[in-house]
């Protein structure tokens, strides 16, 4: 038997450094020793017969092991050493390669988190672009576009910082983003657009029937000098018609007093048409555009003829008037209510009386020409098709709603609308003694315009222990903030395409309180954003005349929504609505106490639960009853001075 040498692979650098050298389980290792014969060898036969190359033994089975050792203890040390230096170096190989797998793999780790967010964050801003883009606003105006640019850049800035919601409904607003953005396709809630058809519809308008003799206005002459804004001049100028018929005087046009509030010195005659009021009004009283000239160089103070709100209690009855009044006029022929407003009682007042303030409400103020023109454009913006007009047009914007009639050519359905009112200014806020989120920033601020505007409240609170701000708001005396309003009409259904016009957006808090509606409701705008600076520069300083305009805008929407049920412009839309909507023009009117103790679960509260709870506290306010006695006839007019049940038999 021959004994084969020992052969020994080498490692090459290719397999040290490179990706190669990495362990493979799969390879099995040459035998140091092989036993090998002349037949099997792989030897170079060469090299086996060549003198100088004699073959190198190897230990055999028969060989002496001592002999062994001895003899070839060199060659397995210097093998033994190279084996060694090998081992190593696959053992660096080893933890290089499990040092940059490891490294790979957070890397990995990290890539994968990153383009998740990224994905995330890229759909969002596709879903909000599809809520102001495809969606956009409100077509027919240059500005119109520039809102919506508005609203998609803040909504990207919004993106790159977290949105800074103001109050205390953070959670509520998120989980009422999410709601909308859920469900954007799903169908809105049936009675959304909707009042009780049938019973709304059994009342038809009748105050302007007449079943008595003119008036001859024989005691002597009233002057009046409304207090207030827009809205509250209204009311007064239908109470003094109806006083002036009570006392069978003659009535001077009304004036309208200045306020260091609305700061507006607009007159009677720049609001209403002047001619229409007296010519509609003289089948009831005697009305004159001024004092006759004899009477009009009398001191009328100091001979006892002005007459203040001081003077005369809050909704005074009839008796009051016959008993104090007449005999002033009777005496000096003359008499001033100065700051004259709600000082004529709802309850108890004869029956044609109470039909004379309707008549005078729903068709003698009727709006100059300049206003119901410019009136028309914002109603046909606000529905973007200006030839589908509503049912209430022609009694709001007379002979302009002409121009609003329908088209066949006009393919396109016309946008119906929500009309919000936020009755969220600061005279508001600051009469309400509520607070609202502001801390004791808010609370100096408030208490600031309360000693110039409201001196008596001021006093008041010093002398008297009132109600808590939190008691207030648990008994729904706080009007709802722009938050609280905006969660309300996500609960009830409204979708993110809503479109939505909001009047009285002059906020306490500035744009900032504006930021949740803009943000969940994306087509929401106002006057000042349809109606372009040349159309509004007519009305500017004068914030009655532009109430008139959000009058408009807010009667003739498809559906209503007020905040605060004391606001008088909410009060005389709803009636509005009422009279001439023939049971097709919905009104929200929230009951605050309700709402107060829903809002204040806003911490804790889920959003299903929440929806349920909203959609129940308004619903019970939808429904169709005659006028509560002692309740205004401007706000409730069903009832038969003003209406007409036609479900009554005889």
């Amino acid at each position: 038997m021959s004994l084969n040498a020992i052969q020994v692979k080498p490692v090459s650098e290719e397999e040290e450094d490179g990706p190669s050298a990495q362990p493979d389980p799969n390879t099995s290792y040459p035998s140091l020793l092989h036993y090998r014969s002349g037949s099997g060898s792989t030897t170079p036969r060469s090299r086996q017969s060549s003198p100088g190359n004699s073959p190198r033994l190897g230990p055999t089975r028969f060989a002496n092991s001592d002999t062994c050792d001895s003899q070839y203890t060199p060659l397995f040390l210097g093998f033994d050493k190279e084996l060694k230096m090998q081992r190593r170096a696959k053992r660096k190989v080893g933890r290089a390669w499990y040092s940059r797998k490891r490294v790979k793999f957070v890397v990995g780790v990290i890539g994968l988190l990153v383009l998740f967010f990224l994905m995330n964050w890229v759909m969002l801003l596709r879903l909000q672009d599809h809520g102001l883009h495809s969606e956009s606003g409100f077509s027919g105006n240059s500005s119109v576009a520039s809102v919506s640019v508005t609203i998609r850049e803040k909504w990207r800035k919004l993106g790159k910082e977290k949105k800074a919601w103001k109050g205390n409904y953070g959670r509520m607003l998120d989980l009422a983003a999410h709601a909308l953005a859920e469900g954007l396709n799903k169908p809105e809630p049936k009675d959304l657009w909707l009042e009780p058809f049938v019973p709304a519809s059994s009342w038809k308008p009748c105050a302007d029937q007449r079943s008595w003799e003119p008036n001859e206005g024989k005691n002597g002459y009233i002057l009046v000098t409304a207090n207030g804004g827009m809205n509250q001049q209204r009311v007064a100028v239908c109470n003094a018609v109806t006083v002036a018929r009570l006392l069978n005087s003659t009535l001077v046009v009304p004036k309208f007093l200045y306020s260091s509030i609305w700061r507006d010195v607009s007159q009677f005659g720049d609001i209403y048409q002047e001619e229409h009021f007296i010519k509609y009004l003289t089948p009831d009283i005697r009305i004159v555009k001024e004092l006759p000239k004899e009477l009009q160089s009398l001191d009328l103070e100091a001979i006892g003829s002005v007459v203040t709100d001081a003077d005369i209690p809050k909704e005074a009855k009839p008796s009051f008037y016959l008993k104090n009044i007449v005999p002033i006029l009777l005496k000096n022929g003359v008499v001033h209510f100065l700051g004259f407003g709600h000082r004529l009682a709802f309850d108890p007042i004869p029956f044609q009386l109470q039909r004379l303030r309707c008549r005078c409400n729903f068709y003698a103020l009727q709006f100059v020409p300049k206003i119901q023109e410019v009136g028309a454009l914002l109603l046909q913006r606000l529905r973007q098709n200006e030839g589908h007009p509503g049912p209430l047009d022609r009694y709001l914007v007379g002979s302009y709603a002409k121009r609003i009639k329908k088209d066949k050519s006009h393919s396109k359905k016309a946008s119906r609308y929500l009309a919000l009112h936020l009755r969220f200014e600061i005279d508001m806020v600051a009469h309400s003694l509520c607070e609202f989120g502001g801390g004791e920033e808010e609370r100096k601020e408030l208490e600031a315009y309360r000693e110039i505007h409201f001196p008596a409240l001021t006093v008041l609170k010093k002398t008297t222990m009132l109600p808590t701000p939190a008691e207030l708001r648990e008994e729904g005396l706080c009007p709802l903030t722009p938050e609280e309003a905006v969660l309300m009409l996500a609960a009830l259904g409204f979708n993110r395409k809503t479109h939505i016009f909001v009047a009285g957006s002059q906020l306490y808090g500035g744009r900032s309180r504006m930021n949740a509606l803009t943000s969940l409701y994306p087509k929401l705008v106002t006057k000042e954003n349809l109606l372009t600076l040349t159309e509004l520069e007519p009305f500017m300083n004068f914030s009655s005349q532009l109430a008139a305009l959000d009058f408009i805008g807010c009667t003739a929407a498809d559906a209503f929504s007020m905040t605060d049920s004391g606001s008088q412009l909410s009060s005389l839309v709803s009636g509005y609505r009422i009279y001439y909507g023939g049971g097709r023009m919905p009104t929200i009117r929230p009951n605050k106490r309700r709402l107060a103790s829903i809002f204040m679960k806003n911490s804790t509260i889920e959003w299903r639960v929440f929806e349920q709870r909203i959609r129940k506290a308004v619903r019970q306010t939808k429904h169709v009853q005659p006028r509560p006695k002692a309740r205004s006839v401007y706000r409730y007019p069903r009832c038969d001075e003003c209406m007409c049940n036609m479900t009554i038999t005889t």
